[in-house]
């Protein structure tokens, strides 16, 4: 199941950049940005009411607030970065550098939450990023 959860996150998202890229014309990329965090803020609450998952609220440790907060906190930056270089950039180059998120991502597991380097996980961080660079070159 997370298999399909995991491609309809790549379509949705896909599907984020090719309209953030026309709707951001003419409209101030932070201002951009605040505007699709107040729909995604909306639509997450949303779905805690409809799930009933509202009551979990006080079970949260400080220790998960703590790291909630900061991924939060990277998400907001990575949201401004990105619709900033989408909005000045080519969304068919700005796209793929983004997507270097996922070798940094498999670095920063390595290092901070020792997970396993594989041969077959280091083959993808080089084909990504070759790949990248074949893109934007």
């Amino acid at each position: 199941m997370w298999m399909l959860f995991a491609i309809l996150s790549a379509v949705f998202a896909a599907l984020t950049s090719i309209l953030a890229k026309v709707g951001i014309d003419g409209v101030n990329s932070n201002l951009a940005t605040a505007i699709r965090t107040v729909v995604v803020v909306i639509m997450a609450w949303g779905m805690v009411f409809l799930t009933n998952a509202q009551s979990g609220l006080d079970e949260i440790s400080r220790k998960s607030w703590l790291f909630l907060i900061l991924s939060g906190l990277a998400t907001g930056a990575s949201w401004l970065f990105y619709y900033r270089a989408l909005q000045i950039g080519e969304a068919s180059k700005v796209v793929p550098i983004d997507k270097l998120s996922v070798v940094i991502t498999l670095v920063l597991a390595f290092v901070f939450l020792h997970e396993q380097v594989t041969p077959k996980s280091l083959l993808g961080c080089v084909l990504i990023g070759a790949g990248t660079l074949l893109m934007v070159l």
